[in-house]
């Protein structure tokens, strides 16, 4: 290998990535981390977290480079995938449910007067009475799923209800508001 080799091959770079070489990773990094951040950052939103999972995807570039095989595609695109994967594990991880579901102190207030602005634009429409026909169960599948966003695991977990009880509930939910709203008209 030459003493200072041209890492715009990427042949080159990757003979260098695979024998290890610090300057090669160096390189890597200076010439992909815009590109790969910005893949990372519209899938997370967050600069904070996107700047983690680049660290991430760089420390795996390094360690399974040896995987990679240029028969199959450019190294760039190898990258992105494992970044882009990364990057949607890290959303799909307990640890980010948790902080998306969790509002900072100074935010409350403001979350707060939020929420009893919805639930009274929900009471407005009629929405409240339409829940009020339901079974307690049926109303806290209902009002977790559209109302707050969970998903069906998600309530399942949270509630510790089996996730096929919630799937059921929520289906009788679903059909017992439409046989009211069939009696109303």
């Amino acid at each position: 290998m030459p003493a200072n080799p041209d890492y715009k091959d990427p042949e080159l770079l990757v003979a260098h990535l695979k024998n290890r070489d610090k300057a090669a990773i160096a390189y890597l990094y200076d010439h992909y981390s815009a590109a790969i951040n910005g893949i990372i950052l519209r899938i997370v939103k967050n600069e904070s977290i996107a700047e983690e999972v680049l660290q991430d995807a760089f420390l795996k570039f390094w360690n399974k480079i040896d995987t990679y095989d240029s028969k199959k595609g450019r190294l760039f695109t190898w990258m992105m995938n494992i970044s882009r994967n990364l990057a949607i594990d890290k959303l799909r991880s307990r640890e980010i449910k948790n902080d998306l579901r969790t509002d900072e102190v100074e935010n409350t207030v403001y979350n707060v007067n939020a929420e009893n602005h919805s639930h009274q634009q929900i009471d407005d429409i009629g929405v409240g009475k339409l829940l009020d026909t339901l079974r307690e169960e049926e109303k806290l599948v209902v009002d977790m799923i559209y109302f707050k966003g969970y998903t069906h695991t998600e309530l399942a977990e949270e509630k510790n209800i089996p996730l096929g009880t919630v799937k059921t509930r929520l289906r009788m939910a679903l059909m017992n508001l439409r046989n009211y709203l069939g009696n109303e008209e």
